[in-house]
């Protein structure tokens, strides 16, 4: 694995970027501000962040699980935001509540326990954004049943 990566932004009109993520098979992003700053053509860089904590956390569950033989389909995540105004008055992330809902119920998944327990410290990137951002983590099966949850 190739331990650098690039990304170009290109400044469209306004607050708005088109993101060359530098891979041919990827298509640009367009990336915007809300009103009243941009236009809200597309998702700005705090909805970025939060999706990718949220996709890397699925991802990296669905690995160890995948390691102990489980196929699952289906599994659904979700990642509320909270913004708070610092000590300097600045907009900071201040919280990211994730959840993570399997697919199937936690009986039926082989050694479920165990990644459950290793899986978040595989996450490139919500390890790296827990040194500034607490990150919560809640994972339920799909009896709704809490199996996993921290804080850190």
């Amino acid at each position: 694995m190739d331990n650098t990566f690039t990304v170009s932004l290109k400044q469209q009109e306004k607050f708005a970027f088109k993101v060359n993520w530098q891979q041919d098979s990827l298509e640009p992003l367009l990336t915007d501000e809300p009103k009243p700053l941009g236009e809200g053509k597309g998702p700005n860089p705090t909805r970025m962040l939060a999706a990718a904590v949220a996709n890397c956390l699925s991802a990296s569950l669905l690995f160890a699980l995948g390691k102990f033989g489980n196929e699952l389909t289906g599994l659904e995540a979700s990642i509320e935001g909270t913004i708070e105004r610092n000590d300097d008055k600045r907009w900071r992330i201040a919280l990211l509540e994730v959840q993570i809902k399997l697919p199937q119920e936690i009986a039926k998944i082989n050694f479920a326990e165990r990644a459950l327990q290793q899986f978040e410290s595989f996450c490139v990137v919500t390890e790296s954004v827990r040194e500034g951002i607490p990150v919560r983590l809640s994972v339920q099966d799909s009896s709704g049943k809490t199996v996993h949850q921290s804080e850190k």
